[in-house]
């Protein structure tokens, strides 16, 4: 879970006195002052006004400048001092309202610095510098609404203020607005050009858009206007990460941490590029450092659990998603990764509630469907009801949770069942005769629907009860007799193989899940030397079936893949194998599905549905696992597996 940035609104550069000075010792000290100040030398600049009061305590200005000075440095407590001190003279002072209200937002004293915007509008409705500012510090609450309302206010006071047409942008990117807010920054670079937040947010939208090519067009404009821009170097390593150059990534992220060190959302993106990278105790040290600058920091909590969870420290990683959850109860990202780690461990009472929030994740928001039809969530009677069960996320889910589909036409519904087009043939085969549908095709009218995988838990599953009866699938006769006839007779045992997974690129860390799971072909050979069988590849996807088609172990690997066009093809082909082993994929649970002998090879950080430090599995009797140890090494595995082989072999 990344998190892009926008760049808040400036404190102004205008630094002209509330009154005219008149010529004496002290305005030319003033004057002094106020030209170092507006040339950028604040240290000169904060003597000369610290001279002045020395003579003048109660000059307004040079208390007001002063408090900008130490704004402008970061000294942001001492900034409010200033100001506090200076309203005491002039309590109806807008500007030094305003930048009072800006140096108490650097503090994190949001309310406050919402109250002194709100005072300078009671005395200047339309004064539009603070309804920017009072326009971040909505947003920076989550009012979205609000705060877009008051950047329109800021507008229309102020047409041509291109920092508000751009704080505008930071507003509708938080509301998922991007075309809207592509335009509100282009809005604000035809006014400034060389206004470098305004490109860096110009990236975010299109990052928003998942044109992240474009994106790093507009951050590199900013970086090129403004070499030591922070934000805009951490937010071109979210860009990048987006495209798996997770490398220079990491480079961005270090850049933006070495030009702002307490930069906590940089930490927390560099731990997720450490992440990709697999280095999990680097990252989870650079969501420490994030979590020590901002202990609220919601996302770096999750994600310092999604960390444990790969290192196996699973007790650590619960109380890292408890904790942001305390701080965000409605947080769906951590309640989810809850439920699948109280699922890995067997806690399914409590396992399948959380793993309803996988709804509110980023991977998932975009396919909910949103039915008028209510969730039938297993306690309603469905008896002469007609329920719509429609699968999601993977074809392996499918494959296994389909199981579930015969115990709802059991309860007395009509069940209308929608799966992916390839697995059509295969759900055919279920108890029951549910009616199957291809997803995208019309749906017939229906009482109620179920979410494929909140079955479970509309069943209330527990680990001793769950439906594990098989085969639940089936192969058709004509399919398996087409294979036999095309097998011949059989001389030794028959292998079938998946060596490589197929990442969902649409999901993210789908790449890095696919490169922990997946192997390839050439570390099977130790499996392959085992000559007393015969191997038949049930491999999909073309760069891992290149892999075979190039390889000097091609001989050794039956491959008719381009025959099975769709899963009841497959299925028929393994209804002629022995045994099946396999990576984590569709084929596994298809083989499990059908009461087929299959060998998982199984990565260290295992999916929730394996559980954990089991060598069987409760969902499918035929099956069982070698998984990889605290190293992760295939090595290991595969030498398992061959010595197991052979042992198979000989009892066969």
């Amino acid at each position: 879970m990344k998190k892009s940035n926008l760049h808040p609104n400036r404190l102004p550069k205008a630094f002209a006195p509330a009154t005219p000075p008149k010529p004496s010792r002290i305005n030319a000290l003033f004057a002094e002052a106020l030209a170092h100040h507006q040339a950028g030398r604040l240290a000169v600049a904060e003597t000369l006004y610290a001279r002045v009061l020395e003579t003048r305590p109660d000059h307004f200005d040079s208390r007001h400048l002063l408090g900008v000075v130490h704004y402008q440095r970061g000294n942001h407590a001492e900034a409010v001092r200033q100001f506090d001190t200076a309203l005491r003279r002039d309590r109806n002072n807008i500007h030094a309202l305003n930048n009072r209200g800006s140096a108490l937002k650097e503090l994190d004293r949001i309310d406050e610095a919402l109250a002194s915007y709100d005072r300078a509008l009671a005395i200047k409705p339309d004064y539009a510098d603070a309804l920017s500012n009072r326009g971040n510090i909505l947003k920076e609450l989550g009012r979205y609404e609000e705060a877009l309302a008051s950047l329109d206010r800021a507008i229309a006071a102020r047409p041509d203020y291109a920092e508000a047409h751009s704080n505008r942008a930071s507003v509708l990117h938080a509301l998922k607005r991007h075309d809207e807010a592509l335009a509100s920054c282009d809005h604000a670079i035809a006014l400034w050009p060389k206004y470098a937040a305004a490109h860096s947010n110009r990236g975010s939208a299109l990052h928003g858009l998942k044109r992240f090519e474009e994106a790093l067009a507009s951050y590199d404009r900013a970086l090129a206007l403004q070499a030591d821009f922070a934000l805009a170097y951490s937010n071109r390593g979210n860009a990048l990460h987006e495209l798996n150059r997770f490398e220079e990534a990491l480079a961005h992220f270090d850049r933006a941490i070495g030009l702002r060190p307490n930069f906590a959302e940089a930490h927390s993106n560099r731990g997720n590029a450490l992440r990709q990278l697999m280095r999990f105790e680097e990252a989870l040290a650079s969501y420490d450092r994030a979590i020590a600058l901002r202990p609220d920091f919601v996302e770096a909590h999750c994600n310092r659990g999604s960390v444990l969870q790969e290192l196996n420290r699973f007790d650590d990683a619960v109380a890292a998603y408890d904790h942001a959850i305390v701080i965000r109860p409605d947080f769906a990202h951590a309640r989810f990764n809850l439920g699948a780690a109280r699922l890995l461990s067997g806690d399914f009472a409590r396992g399948w509630e959380d793993y309803e929030w996988r709804w509110g994740t980023e991977q998932l928001v975009a396919t909910k469907r949103n039915f008028a039809q209510p969730q039938w969530r297993g306690s309603d009677d469905i008896a002469g009801k007609t329920i719509l069960i429609h699968a999601e996320q993977g074809l392996g889910d499918t494959l296994q949770f389909c199981r579930y589909v015969p115990g709802v036409v059991a309860r007395g519904a009509r069940v209308i069942f929608e799966v992916p087009k390839p697995l059509l043939t295969m759900m055919r085969t279920l108890a029951g005769a549910p009616e199957i549908v291809a997803m995208g095709d019309p749906l017939p009218d229906f009482d109620l629907q179920c979410p494929l995988l909140s079955l479970p838990l509309a069943f209330g599953t527990q680990l001793e009860s769950i439906p594990s009866e098989t085969p639940y699938l089936s192969a058709p006769d004509s399919k398996i007799a087409a294979w036999r006839g095309r097998l011949g007779e059989r001389k030794t045992p028959r292998i079938g193989l998946v060596w490589a997974g197929n990442p969902r690129k649409e999901l993210p860390g789908s790449n890095r899940i696919d490169q922990q799971r997946s192997i390839r072909l050439d570390q099977l050979a130790p499996v392959l030397e085992v000559t007393e069988c015969e191997f038949y590849s049930l491999q999909k996807g073309d760069d891992a079936v290149s892999q075979l088609r190039g390889s000097p172990l091609q001989h050794r690997v039956a491959d008719w893949t381009d025959d099975l066009h769709d899963f009841s093809d497959t299925a028929a082909l393994i209804e002629n194998l022995d045994l099946v082993i396999a990576v984590d994929t569709s084929v596994a649970h298809l083989a499990g599905a059908l009461a087929k002998p299959f060998w998982l090879l199984n990565r260290y950080t295992t999916c929730w549905r394996w559980l954990l430090d089991r060598d069987d599995s409760p969902w499918y009797p035929t099956a069982r696992q070698f998984r990889q140890d605290e190293r992760r090494d295939w090595n290991d595995v595969v030498a398992r597996v061959q010595a197991a082989l052979q042992q198979y072999v000989r009892g066969s």
